[in-house]
């Protein structure tokens, strides 16, 4: 085993990042606990990859992922499941890369599921109230409402369905068929989650104060909230007809 390698690696997927993507990977070395980063880059026009590469020859804890091109969130994130998979981190965690997820709050999601007995733990906007800053109110509603709206839906004991925020224990992702995950956008992220609590798996919420970007540009549309709407039904009904043995 490599002495230098961590035991849990931060999967950020980037299109177009160059504004932050130098300053979430220093805030993400800098933490107490070592954190491995992988970049997960769509071919980005704005040079995200080179500037990426070019921390990795000062930084052996940074790793690339380079993909052709716009793939959906869902699909990057599968992609980096299986790199950690194969390297063998314990501990696998999603993060975006434009500080809406503050770098702190890696620790105690780490810590839920090493610590605390949980597999899956969620950096949750909505388990304290509503912890969200800088977003309009229509979308706040929007995205509070779709939560609630997903957890009657799929019975699931979780405040926020729709979280980005997400740490899994290699367990959790090797028990998961990630092949035969179905939604690329925001929906991917429902999904998982109700994969897992249909395994049998604990998820535990920490919460988090979001905060929106402040540089680049946002991915979120209404077409994704509505994948997250109807796609909610779609997997409800799929899973009478499957068994979830682990």
């Amino acid at each position: 085993m490599d002495v230098n390698k961590s035991d849990s690696i931060v999967l950020i997927p980037t299109y177009n990042e160059k504004e932050n993507i130098s300053k979430i990977i220093d805030a993400v070395l800098g933490l107490e606990h070592q954190f491995d980063i992988l970049v997960i880059d769509d071919n980005s026009p704005d040079g995200t990859a080179g500037i990426v590469e070019e921390i990795m020859t000062r930084k052996p804890r940074v790793h690339i992922l380079k993909r052709p091109g716009k793939q959906g969130l869902g699909t990057a994130y599968i992609a980096g499941f299986k790199w950690a998979i194969e390297h063998k981190y314990d501990y696998v965690i999603e993060m975006d890369a434009d500080f809406s997820h503050n770098p702190k709050d890696l620790v105690p999601l780490r810590a839920a599921c090493a610590d605390d007995g949980a597999d899956v733990s969620i950096g949750s906007r909505y388990i304290t109230g509503v912890n969200v800053v800088n977003w309009p109110i229509g979308r706040v509603l929007m995205s509070y409402y779709a939560s609630a709206y997903v957890r009657i839906v799929t019975g699931m004991n979780v405040r926020d369905t729709t979280a980005g925020f997400v740490c899994y224990r290699r367990e959790v992702l090797e028990t998961i068929d990630l092949d035969k995950i179905q939604f690329k956008g925001y929906a991917f992220q429902i999904e998982m989650k109700f994969t897992a609590h249909k395994y049998g798996f604990k998820i535990k919420e920490v919460p988090i104060i979001f905060v929106n970007r402040v540089l680049g540009t946002s991915k979120m549309n209404s077409g994704i909230f509505g994948e997250a709407v109807f796609g909610v039904i779609k997997l409800k009904v799929e899973s009478w007809f499957k068994t979830y043995n682990r």
